[in-house]
């Protein structure tokens, strides 16, 4: 694998963290704690190696310009300019609330869960969506 295979993967941790969100989420309404502390655990180990990864793809690739032009580049930066202040937030919010619930503080960690998990899976997703605009939608991109 190099590192230009890394967006690839890239999307595939996005979607796998965005999958693990959304049952580890079920698993909270349905009461199974255990359940719910497994599938929120990985989704915490998936977005860590997802960071990991994105960080040497861009150290080592560089930034990949969106060459697209009408309503694809409108698109793009729409999703881009929510997508990269709410992933940056949300590294922080996910260690609070993880560390909440694993502390068994329930009460905060709710009150937190309420705001991290919908910016979490929203981050989630935009990523992939930003993968599939840049590599396969509109091929056009070019890394500087």
């Amino acid at each position: 694998m190099g590192v230009h295979d890394l967006p690839l993967l890239n999307a595939a941790l996005n979607s796998v963290a965005a999958a693990l969100l959304v049952v580890g989420h079920a698993f909270a309404r349905r009461g199974r704690v255990d359940h719910h502390r497994l599938c929120m655990g990985a989704a915490l180990v998936v977005s860590g190696l997802f960071l990991g990864s994105y960080v040497v793809y861009h150290l080592e690739a560089g930034s990949v310009r969106f060459t697209a032009p009408g309503w694809p580049r409108i698109a793009y930066y729409a999703i881009l300019f929510t997508h990269v202040p709410l992933a940056a937030a949300i590294l922080p919010l996910a260690l609070v609330t993880a560390a909440r619930g694993y502390a068994g503080r329930i009460p905060a960690h709710i009150a937190i869960a309420r705001w991290t998990w919908p910016v979490w899976l929203y981050v989630s997703i935009t990523g992939v969506l930003i993968y599939l605009m840049l590599y396969q939608w509109f091929p056009s991109s070019e890394i500087k």
